[in-house]
């Protein structure tokens, strides 16, 4: 994998001034529009005064929620300085802010029930200041916000397990060095990626442990495993590896068609059938990124002798799965599903509703 061209090209755009920057919003189709405009007027109600969302009781995930959340808010078009949501998103990121700790970790140290899987909370948190972090423009907040996410990133390197993977908690915490989880990881990666485009100093060495990780985690069908030496692969697992390679430029990676290859075997994406599994709203958070990079032609290039009727393409995607996320949606906004709660299932549909939208660097290819 040409990993060095990825970060070649990432610097280039931060000389032009272009990472972190948001695009001028594309317009969505108007049944999607509509959806999202109530989808996000019932998350923006869903925001605690001190400015954090919660998962249903008993599950809050408060640092997850608010990255995912924020996101949401951030892919509208919204930003610190100007929109609709400017509000909800300064709110977050101070939320967030104060919640850094020295080491920075982006957690609460003094919730038990974040503690116990904090490297998700920092990795969503991470992922969400660094595309809020493009349109600070107030030089207090700004250099206040760059050192807390410098430090975030040093915090995310630190807890690399010596297999180029993370685990619920760093290594270093739990003193099981090579502990990993698969999900885990790919937040990790992503969210360093969004930490590169913003302008923070990413080590080129944590990224190609990771990829290195995910290839050996990959099984002899193609399918990604839950951890190393697990079993066999999975759909949910292997559909966010993809996202992962795809949101750090890597098209033609011959991992990309092994993946892809599997994925199609394993998960539906017909409108009937997108609730049928476990893990089913971040698999599909994470398959609308893939089939939306790919957009009309990208399957194409790397199946050339495909044909078309099993062709992944995003209007085929959208057709099948979005249309049925809008009828699914509840007459306040909002979507009911999984067991985390309606906030989960919100943020997450309301990204992949969104992503036509084109605001976010992360997500474009």
């Amino acid at each position: 994998m040409n990993h060095s061209t990825v970060f070649v090209l990432a610097a280039a755009l931060l000389l032009t001034g272009a990472a972190g920057r948001r695009a001028a919003a594309n317009e969505l189709p108007a049944k999607y529009q509509e959806a999202v405009n109530k989808g996000l007027e019932w998350l923006a109600k869903q925001q605690l005064a001190d400015g954090h969302w919660e998962a249903q009781s008993g599950q809050p995930y408060p640092m997850a929620m608010t990255g995912l959340a924020g996101m949401a808010f951030l892919m509208e078009g919204s930003t610190l300085r100007d929109g609709k949501y400017q509000a909800q998103i300064r709110k977050a990121v101070e939320w967030f802010l104060k919640r850094s700790q020295p080491n920075g970790l982006l957690g609460n140290p003094s919730n038990g029930l974040e503690m116990g899987r904090y490297m998700y909370g920092h990795g969503y948190g991470l992922m969400f200041l660094a595309c809020a972090y493009g349109e600070e423009d107030d030089p207090e907040r700004r250099v206040k916000l760059e050192d807390v996410l410098t430090r975030a990133v040093q915090f995310t390197g630190k807890s690399q397990s010596s297999t180029g993977g993370w685990n619920y908690v760093s290594g270093a915490d739990s003193g099981y060095d090579a502990g990993h989880e698969g999900s885990v990881t790919i937040i990790q990666v992503q969210s360093l990626r969004a930490a590169r485009n913003a302008g923070i100093v990413v080590p080129l060495t944590i990224v190609k442990k990771a990829h290195e990780y995910l290839k050996q985690a990959t099984d002899s069908n193609g399918g990604v495993m839950y951890r190393l030496g697990s079993g066999g692969g999975t759909g949910p697992l292997t559909v966010q590896a993809i996202s992962c390679l795809f949101s750090a430029g890597e098209y033609d990676d011959p991992l990309v068609k092994t993946w892809l290859a599997f994925v199609q075997r394993s998960i539906p994406i017909d409108s009937s059938g997108i609730d049928r599994f476990g893990h089913y709203e971040y698999t599909h958070y994470y398959y609308a990124q893939v089939a939306y990079m790919l957009g009309e032609d990208g399957y194409r290039k790397i199946f050339p002798s495909s044909r078309e009727a099993e062709r992944l393409t995003w209007s085929r995607y959208k057709s099948n799965v979005l249309d049925g996320l809008v009828k699914r949606q509840s007459a306040d906004g909002s979507w009911t599903s999984g067991y985390i709660g309606q906030v989960y299932s919100t943020a997450c549909f309301l990204a992949m509703l969104q992503l036509e939208k084109g605001t976010l660097p992360l997500y474009q290819k």
